[in-house]
């Protein structure tokens, strides 16, 4: 059974195996938490059988206005059973007093996230893929 939480207390980094599917550098369960701690605003979907971390998205914001959604993860053997959907649910709940909401995706994505409500737009970015790791207070 899949519980929802909207907190990442108490989770480890042995429960988050598996993220940032086909990623050069990925960031590591521990950066992972770290990430999630230092969110304005995290859901997770934990598979009680397993007691792992199946699903995550994240927020961060300034807690008035405007909010970022930068992660979205699905394990891959847990797509396509609605996960996904209701985290994005959840998190635009939580977020649902803040005026704008954004996120970035692959085109490939944009029905999905079409079908909750959101709208297109343009964006830019700046990615520095030598820091895709990321780093935690630790290693600073």
């Amino acid at each position: 059974m899949i519980r929802y939480l909207n907190t990442a207390d108490g989770i480890r980094p042995d429960q988050l195996e598996g993220f940032f599917e086909g990623w050069p550098s990925p960031p590591t369960p521990e950066t992972h938490v770290a990430i999630m701690s230092g969110s304005y605003r995290v859901v997770l979907a934990l598979d009680e059988d397993s007691d792992a971390v199946v699903g995550f998205i994240t927020a961060v914001s300034d807690g008035v206005l405007a909010a970022y959604i930068p992660l979205l993860e699905i394990l891959p053997s847990y797509r396509r059973r609605g996960i996904g959907r209701e985290l994005v649910t959840r998190m635009q709940q939580e977020l649902g007093e803040l005026y704008m909401v954004d996120l970035i995706c692959d085109e490939a994505m944009e029905p999905f996230y079409a079908s909750l409500g959101m709208k297109p737009a343009h964006a830019m970015t700046v990615r520095r893929y030598h820091k895709q790791s990321g780093t935690t207070p630790e290693s600073k």
